[in-house]
């Protein structure tokens, strides 16, 4: 068993399988991209599965792969698949921008992939290109389609909700949870290598910032109830949608962090654990492999 300094049981692994993206979202990455590790550095589907083996053996029992864009690299099902079949391991999600997502959402889900969580700031195609510096709001749209018809489920939605860039439509947003079996989750926008301008007339990070609560506020025409139980481990504190079909997510890293009740690592592509998403402490672990 797994446990941190804090006494909590660590049963939650994210897994970097990438650090490339195929957008550039300004509240995520700068125009001209980050350096990337070479191709070289990073750890291989074979590795990776060996790490997760060992996680396994001492408690961890969900895997959530992420990125960068995880459909970015190359054939992911079949590390879906590798991961399927260790022991112990009950749960298999996936975060991802959706613009792949058409093309691999059955493949996944015949690998052994359970669930998916997909980014969407909006649902105005021009709005969304701006945001993603280029992205395609059709595509991600048919990729959502496909997962649900592909069986992934609980289908989440992603919202980085910021003052002056998206926050007019926190209402329509929240609306898709009416008429779908989605949660939409509501997420601070958070400071991490975005201080500077975003350019494309937005307002930088600090201008950008909108608090939970304030949010709440602005659904609150939805009567929003608090929901019995999770649909998950995860920080979303969830809520139901009078007549809807789906839930409400709210997640507060800044204005109420989860600290406290946090039960995951982060491994990253180039093969380094990390405690915490805000902590630039890593242990390498590919000497181990």
């Amino acid at each position: 068993m797994l446990m941190d300094s804090w006494g909590r049981q660590i049963t939650y692994l994210r897994v970097s399988v990438t650090d490339r993206c195929n957008l550039r979202c300004v509240y995520c990455m700068p125009p001209e991209g980050i350096q990337l590790q070479t191709h070289e550095a990073i750890l291989h589907y074979e590795e990776i599965a060996s790490v997760v083996r060992v996680a396994a053996e001492h408690g961890v029992t969900e895997v959530r792969l992420t990125g960068g864009e995880p459909l970015a690299r190359p054939n992911l099902p079949a590390l879906v698949g590798m991961l399927s079949v260790i022991q112990g391991i009950r749960d298999i999600s996936l975060t991802t921008n959706g613009l792949l997502l058409e093309r691999y959402a059955l493949p996944l889900a015949e690998a052994g992939l359970k669930r998916i969580n997909v980014s969407l700031d909006t649902l105005r195609p021009e709005r969304f290109a701006r945001i993603t510096r280029g992205g395609s709001f059709e595509k991600v749209w048919r990729g959502i389609l496909a997962a649900e018809k592909a069986g992934l489920a609980p289908i989440k939605i992603n919202v980085v909700a910021m003052r002056g860039v998206n926050d007019d439509e926190l209402l329509d947003l929240a609306r898709l949870a009416l008429d779908h079996p989605w949660q939409v989750r509501f997420i601070e926008v958070m400071p991490v290598r975005n201080e500077a301008s975003w350019g494309e007339n937005l307002p930088n990070s600090e201008e950008a910032f909108l608090p939970i609560t304030e949010i709440k506020e602005r659904l609150a025409p939805l009567d929003l109830q608090p929901a019995p139980g999770k649909t998950g481990s995860g920080p979303a504190r969830e809520y139901l949608i009078a007549g809807g079909r789906g839930r409400i997510g709210f997640i507060s890293p800044i204005s109420d962090h989860f600290c406290g009740e946090c039960n995951r690592l982060r491994l990253t592509a180039d093969g380094h654990l990390r405690p915490c998403l805000l902590s630039d402490l890593e242990i390498p672990i590919l000497p181990a492999l």
